[in-house]
């Protein structure tokens, strides 16, 4: 008995030793990647960087002020579509659907698409919305992104919104509060914190996201129109800058890595900062 449990013991130390290293390494890496790109890309920030739009090849300066709106104004657009589907596919699946063959489908193809590979997610929306009209647009990015975010946003909806207890549901019912009120003004808000988090974790895995808008955005070196045009993103000008033989774009490519890397951890940070005030 007393071998049986020095053995496990001793496991227990073992497994937490190899777990703690490859935590190590894995955060040693992180940081390593981090701080190059923080090196490399402060270089590239400057007014020019934020107010000009891309120079031609050879020539000195320029900016990335057209990829930088194209980038928000498709993500704004992508949120606006897959947040409110998420939600409230979500709550379906969480209030109403549960065990029903239907939900359970919607399950399947939820992790289906998250598990896809974003280039696929492009190829279908070219196929799509692409190829019928005949040209490339801002729209037609907006949704092979919100395709990538529908996924994230409906199985961490479904799961924030299944650990609210049940007691609560109970006493709002019996306080007189019809069922959809229930859900909107007692379950989401006991929920927000999660729901936000699985938003910002759908923003993040788009946020670098090449391959689909060059199936459908494409991109283009000058101040776009409208969305339904090809427009400028950093994503596909950060790739096709980095595989440029021009050392200034290069530099540019490294500035748009630390941008997109720095927004996203700037609104997660702010996101956190707010919800945890209003919930002292």
């Amino acid at each position: 008995m007393l071998e049986r449990e020095t053995i496990r013991i001793m496991t227990n130390r073992l497994v937490l030793f190899v777990s703690g290293l490859t935590a190590l390494f894995g955060i040693v890496m992180l940081s390593w990647i981090l701080a190059d790109v923080l090196l490399k890309g402060a270089a590239a920030i400057n007014w020019d960087f934020f107010a000009e739009l891309p120079a031609p090849p050879g020539m000195e300066g320029g900016g990335l002020a057209n990829c930088i709106v194209g980038t928000i104004l498709m993500t704004v657009a992508a949120a606006l579509i897959a947040i409110p589907i998420g939600l409230l596919t979500g709550i379906y699946l969480a209030e109403f659907g549960r065990d029903g063959i239907f939900a359970g489908l919607v399950r399947w193809l939820a992790d289906i698409l998250v598990s896809a590979p974003s280039i696929v997610v492009g190829v279908f929306v070219y196929l799509v919305m692409v190829k019928s009209v005949g040209h490339f647009s801002g729209w037609a990015g907006a949704v092979s992104l919100a395709i990538l975010m529908l996924p994230v946003v409906i199985r961490t909806s479904e799961e924030m919104l299944s650990l609210v207890g049940r007691e609560m549901r109970e006493a709002a019912l019996a306080l007189g509060s019809s069922y959809p009120r229930m859900i909107f003004s007692v379950i989401l808000r006991a929920a927000r914190n999660g729901l936000v988090t699985g938003v910002m974790l759908s923003v993040a895995r788009v946020a670098g996201e090449t391959a689909p808008l060059l199936f459908t955005a494409l991109n283009s070196p000058y101040w776009m129109e409208g969305m339904n045009e090809p427009m400028a993103n950093l994503t596909v000008t950060l790739f096709n800058y980095a595989m440029s033989p021009y050392d200034d774009w290069h530099t540019l490519a490294w500035g748009a890595a630390l941008l997109i890397t720095m927004s996203v951890l700037l609104v997660t940070v702010l996101t956190r900062i707010i919800l945890q005030g209003k919930t002292r």
